[in-house]
Formats: structure tokens, sequence, C-alpha cells
């Protein structure tokens, strides 16, 4: 069950007054200090080469950089790694959605053979600490991590010089033209629902199944200007290459989204939605 806790967090601009917390797991300041440093411990993984931050690094709107996440002993992953701001608001998580608490997710990565490699009982062991105790510090931690205060949220509560001229038309693009917000909603810029865009789709079949048609998570577009490269599988450089793709219709495929449509933005259009998603950069928080 989920309450809506009053916590003591500075909420960033444009979000709710309110974080939700699982009954189970109230959020306290103890608990958000003790998941911070289980999420810099490295004794979490089996050669005690990298924590959590290795790959949800603060620098970078807590993602890595990379097209994949890269684990234990150099060992590749499958996917991107997405940035985890703002999950405290998330209803489904991985770029599949099939874990639905936070406190389920935060424990996957440590027993994941090609991330942490532990198990459960050998993370416990460890750090001196039970696996549901684990969970719940980091899991308080997560919901600490909050991004806000962008441009964006200065323009929408009042401030009309807080986005140029370009990025107001590029918002223009987002809402209208552009299709964006069919599936970039609310404060958190996330439907939290699954996709076929087409991004698995290589040569006439899916090279990743993702939700098992080829359908992936919504990810959030705040701080997205510093959570290059893009896409489930970082397939995707730089801003320019992800609005291009939708521009041009993502990629065909049997079960792409019926959304998903060409859109025939403009040279013009399209710098300007760029500078408008540039501008959903603001300040990150975590911890007290």
């Amino acid at each position: 069950m989920l309450l809506l806790l009053a916590v003591v967090l500075a909420i960033p601009l444009g979000l709710d007054l309110y974080m939700p917390a699982p009954e189970a797991n109230p959020i306290t300041p103890q608990k958000i200090e003790q998941g911070r440093r289980l999420f810099h411990d490295r004794r979490l993984s089996r050669d005690k080469s990298i924590s959590c931050a290795s790959c949800h690094d603060p620098e970078r709107a807590f993602s890595d950089g990379k097209p994949v996440s890269v684990g234990v002993f150099g060992r590749k992953g499958n996917r991107n790694v997405p940035a985890i701001i703002n999950r405290g608001y998330g209803q489904a998580f991985f770029w599949d959605g099939h874990i639905p608490t936070l406190e389920e997710q935060v424990l996957q990565p440590i027993q994941n053979p090609k991330e942490m490699d532990l198990t459960l009982a050998e993370a416990s062991a460890r750090v001196g600490l039970a696996p549901n105790e684990i969970a719940n510090a980091l899991a308080s931690y997560v919901r600490s991590i909050l991004s806000g205060e962008s441009p964006y949220d200065r323009f929408v509560n009042g401030d009309r010089d807080a986005l140029t001229t370009e990025q107001q038309l590029g918002l223009q693009i987002f809402r209208g033209k552009g299709n964006c917000t069919t599936c970039h909603v609310g404060p958190t810029f996330t439907d939290e629902r699954l996709h076929n865009t087409g991004v698995a789709w290589r040569a006439g079949r899916l090279a990743n199944k993702g939700a098992g048609r080829g359908d992936f998570k919504t990810p959030t577009l705040r701080e997205v200007a510093r959570t290059a490269p893009y896409m489930h599988d970082g397939s995707l450089a730089t801003l320019k290459d992800v609005v291009n793709f939708y521009s041009d219709g993502g990629r065909p495929n049997p079960n792409i989204d019926t959304d998903v449509r060409r859109l025939n933005l403009t040279d013009d259009e399209k710098a300007q939605l760029i500078a408008f998603l540039q501008a959903l950069s603001g300040s990150i928080q975590e911890g007290l």
C-alpha cells in the first residue's frame, strides 16, 4: 500500500508537495543517510570495484554517459543506464517496466552478474544489514534524488523571461507538431508506460524484445541534455539524433505505436525543440 507521506525534502519547483512511499517503508532522515552511504559503498560489488554511484554518477544527473552499463570485471550489460532522478514518483522500473517498486528495483543491480554480482546473503554479510534493510535504505535515498527549478519550471510558474524565444517556440512544437506530450507528460515528463518506437528493430527483427514486443518505458526528460547517449541501448548519441529519429517517424516495424509517425520537422523546428529540451535541466538535489 502506498501512502502520501509529507517528508522533510525541498521539493523542486514543478513537482508535487508529497513524496509517495510504501506504508512499510516510511521516509526518515536516518534511512536516507544510510541509503546514501550504501549507494557509494563498493563492498556491494563482487570485486569491490564499483558502487551504485559508479553507474549513477551525480555529476551526470545520475546516469553514466556510456551506451550500456559496465559492471564488475568490465562486464558489459545489455542496456543504457537510466537517470534515477525523481524516481520516487515512478510507477514502473527498468527499461522493460518489469519491477513495480523501488524497494525491489534497488536490489536487482546487486544481484545481476553483469553489474555487481553478489547474492543478497553476501551483500548482507558485507554491510551488516538484512536485505530488507538494504532495500529500504537505498529506496529512501533514491526518493531523495530530485530535479527541478529548471528554466521551464520558472516559465510555467510565471517568469515569462525564463525561456528564450527559441525555447518558447520549441515548447510549442513539443506540445503540438512534435506530439511529444503523448508520452512525455506531467511534471516528470514520462507517462511511465511502455512504447514501441522502433529503436530495437534492426534488419527486419527485434534486436531486443524489451517488455515483449520491442516496447520500452518512457524515460524522463528532466536533465535530458546531461544524460546522453539515449534510448534503451544507448544507440543515439545526441539530442539531435533523437529529434531526427522521431521526426523521421521512428523505425517502422509490425508493432510500432500508432502515435509514432513522421513529423517532417524543419531544421529550424528541430533546433527549437532541442533548445527547449535543454531548458529542462535545472537543480539536482539528493539527501536532506
